[in-house]
């Protein structure tokens, strides 16, 4: 059971009737029906010239649509490409491209934004089903015998690769973390394991599946131990605490944010968290009064952190039964088969496992400077190990924050403050934020005879960046701090912000 369409196979056959997805007030699948559907699923896509080996992309929010379209595309052989619903059309139109994909779904309008009418038509590939066809899609399935769709699947290997995720790089430039079945897999199972997660749970997936937690230790840790799938497609506090009554839910992992917004909401008074029991979080700098808070008010007997990246996605992990100080403190121990080691050099946290990625699509010399040549996977983050061997991240090498749980690379919002008129030079760097734990602050010298309105400079941002990586605020400065060679120094910024 190494590749996706096997564990398929295997769920339906093993926990059959139990609960498997849920599209809450809608309609509910049991494993064996969600095999036989994303058979259907696969069967259509044959159809529809989908042949072993393409990209196939899926811009769409969590959904029981999406779950489904992502385990059909798996099962016909091709590779799934999942694109950030927060990027904007030519965000996503450069992963269409680079990818080759060969196939597209989207989801209808979501958020105020038409995203198929966004991307220009030169980007589109040859196959595209808007999501609100759904059911007029399924219908091709018929064109295509049953005996084809299951040997599609069979013919799957562990090491074919199963999905590309994009993720932007220090240089600003995106890069396309490739995986294969088994490292996907691998990953799902050491998170479900180490959680205890099985038939008997519920788990809210509100991180993103356009995500590495959300896709692998959220989907396939579900689809790997048994338990039920329930998709939300934003956070949404009352939303979220009317799923979690509703639906039972036993598994609520995410960022502090997503814990702080809970506490905090007044919706939660009248209803009942009392099923939760596994709170999974990292991300961001987790303080313990927050720990004791999930604990105490939201009723969680375990409470973890995490580490983890792309090019990894699960790399240590905290432990049932660990305490307060270890959980909030650290990101536990090595998890996955990893191994973790600190350099002795500058402290950088190196990995090595039979998880970390295949490497960067189309990219052999970024590969070859993030994982060197005896395997280790060179993280860009500074931590250290206490004497139980729980890693505690300690600073980033790289320039990245994170916002609200999502990955921002400075040099990107850069590259677009660079095209903006009257910009001579552009800095931007993460200051703390009481919600989103981090925010982008833009330092701007503009060219003689020139003027910049913070806002402004925003709204050019917001027009050609997802939302979350846009500065928040903007400081207009005659002259930035530069060492000898000219590099700006950031930590001067960071002080001064």
């Amino acid at each position: 059971m190494e590749t996706v369409p096997a564990v398929v196979a295997h769920a339906a056959r093993e926990f059959g009737r139990e609960p498997a997805l849920v599209d809450p007030y809608r309609r509910r699948w049991n494993f064996a029906e969600l095999h036989d559907e994303t058979r259907a699923v696969s069967r259509a896509l044959i159809a529809s010239g989908i042949e072993p080996g393409d990209r196939v992309a899926l811009w769409a929010p969590n959904s029981a649509r999406w779950v489904l379209a992502a385990l059909g595309i798996l099962g016909a052989g091709a590779t799934l490409v999942p694109i950030n619903t927060r990027f904007t059309g030519p965000e996503a139109a450069d992963v269409l491209t680079r990818s080759n994909a060969a196939g597209l779904i989207v989801t209808g309008p979501f958020l105020g934004t038409d995203r198929l009418a966004s991307l220009p038509p030169s980007a589109l590939p040859p196959f595209v089903l808007p999501l609100p066809h759904w059911d007029a899609f399924l219908d091709r399935a018929g064109e295509v015998p049953a005996t084809t769709a299951a040997e599609r699947a069979a013919a799957v290997r562990p090491d074919d690769l199963s999905d590309i995720l994009f993720t932007s790089g220090t240089t600003g430039t995106s890069k396309g973390v490739m995986s294969a079945h088994r490292q996907s897999l691998g990953v799902a199972r050491a998170w479900a394991e180490i959680g205890g997660v099985g038939v008997r749970d519920r788990y809210l997936v509100i991180n993103p599946f356009f995500h590495s937690f959300g896709l692998k230790a959220g989907l396939l840790a579900c689809l790997t131990s048994g338990a039920t799938i329930v998709p939300q497609a934003v956070f949404d506090v009352p939303r979220t605490l009317q799923l979690i009554d509703h639906e039972h839910i036993t598994v609520l992992p995410g960022p502090p944010t997503l814990y702080i917004g809970l506490l905090d909401h007044p919706a939660r008074i009248g209803r009942s968290q009392g099923s939760l029991r596994l709170a999974v979080t990292g991300a961001a700098t987790v303080p313990p009064a927050l720990i004791d808070r999930i604990r105490d008010e939201l009723g969680v007997t375990t409470v973890l952190t995490a580490y983890g990246l792309t090019e990894a996605v699960v790399a240590t992990m905290c432990r049932p039964g660990d305490d307060t100080r270890t959980v909030a403190a650290t990101c536990g121990r090595p998890a996955a088969g990893f191994e973790v080691r600190i350099a002795d050099s500058d402290g950088e946290v190196l990995l090595r496992g039979p998880n970390v990625m295949l490497g960067y699509l189309d990219d052999p010399a970024a590969t070859a400077a993030a994982v060197d040549p005896d395997g280790w996977l060179h993280t860009g983050d500074v931590g250290r190990l206490d004497d139980h061997g729980n890693l505690m991240i300690t600073d980033r090498l790289k320039d990245m924050y994170i916002c609200g749980g999502f990955n921002v690379y400075p040099a990107e919002v850069e590259r677009v403050l660079a095209g903006l008129p009257g910009v001579a030079e552009a800095a931007v760097v993460g200051v703390p934020d009481e919600r989103l734990g981090e925010v982008g602050r833009a330092y701007l010298v503009t060219r003689p005879g020139h003027e910049l309105d913070p806002g402004a400079v925003i709204a050019w941002c917001r027009e050609r960046l997802a939302g979350y990586k846009a500065p928040r605020t903007v400081a207009i400065r005659a002259e930035l701090p530069h060492n000898a060679s000219g590099k700006v120094l950031k930590y001067l910024l960071r002080e001064g912000a």
